[in-house]
């Protein structure tokens, strides 16, 4: 007997969050539109800012992607000329991802970009929803919580 298709969309949780990411992603790349980037290339640029030069690992860890889907999509952006991949000065096997002074500019134009979509979010959602929605799913893609998942141990107690 085939299983049973829920009738409720949202009973699944990560169906959910992901028809909510896509949609979100969907809002902040319309507002990103004039600079070219899209709302996950501007975090790919945002994260290589604030980590300086980070390896590929630390860069798909800090992320939470693995580095197979990074090296996709940073391809774009090095072709456009916003970084570059240098290999490791002290293993030479790994590569260091560095922005140049174009990915500098494109990320300051994104920047001002994603304000305008941030502020519509709050403005819509709410300043405090905003803010709560943010630590829970901060928790959800935490590592104890991917601990707390594969092992089967409760977290609403925390």
């Amino acid at each position: 007997m085939p299983p049973t298709i829920p009738k409720d969309p949202l009973v699944c949780n990560g169906a959910a969050l992901r028809k909510a990411t896509r949609r979100i992603s969907q809002l902040y790349d319309a507002f990103l539109t004039p600079c070219g980037l899209s709302v996950s290339q501007r975090s790919i640029l945002v994260h290589i800012d604030r980590a300086g030069n980070p390896t590929m690992t630390e860069l798909a860890y800090a992320m939470v992607l693995d580095r197979s889907a990074l090296a996709r999509n940073i391809k774009p952006l090095e072709r456009a000329g916003y970084l570059t991949q240098v290999p490791d000065a002290l293993d030479g096997r790994s590569k260091r991802v560095q922005l140049t002074a174009g990915g500098k500019a494109a990320l300051t134009q994104a920047n001002r970009l994603w304000r305008k979509a941030q502020n519509r979010f709050e403005e819509v959602y709410g300043a405090q929803r905003a803010a709560a929605l943010r630590a829970a799913l901060a928790e959800l893609y935490s590592d104890q919580f991917a601990d707390a998942f594969v092992n089967g141990t409760d977290t609403s107690q925390r």
